[in-house]
């Protein structure tokens, strides 16, 4: 499973960044993943808690925020939540080739104490 790799890279920034401003804990991790990511929520919280445990970050939350997946209809020029596999605009049933959020894994914040 692909998630251990990811909860060592969200570990490993956020041991970083307590380190670098002389904290010795890390209290929250804050991340935004979309809905196309291809991350499992509880399988990303199992792996950091298994990896954070000795760890300054032992005991840390791991917060995640869910990105919906979001279309653009170049024919209606507007952007629509598409129903799960179906790309097509609901006003005008157009294919749309654009998905503006979804994709995301990012980390937006550490707390640290």
């Amino acid at each position: 499973m692909h998630e251990f790799g990811i909860a060592e890279g969200i570990l490993k920034t956020a041991l970083d960044t307590a380190a670098q401003h002389g904290a010795g804990k890390v209290e929250l991790v804050r991340l935004r993943i979309g809905a196309l990511a291809g991350v499992v929520d509880e399988a990303l919280t199992f792996a950091f808690e298994a990896l954070a445990e000795d760890t300054p970050a032992s005991g840390a939350r791991l917060e995640i925020e869910p990105v919906p997946v979001r279309c653009y209809c170049a024919g209606c020029d507007r952007e629509f939540e598409p129903p799960r596999f179906s790309y097509r605009c609901p006003a005008c049933q157009a294919l749309s080739t654009q998905v503006r959020s979804g994709r995301e894994l990012q980390l937006v914040s550490i707390e640290v104490s």
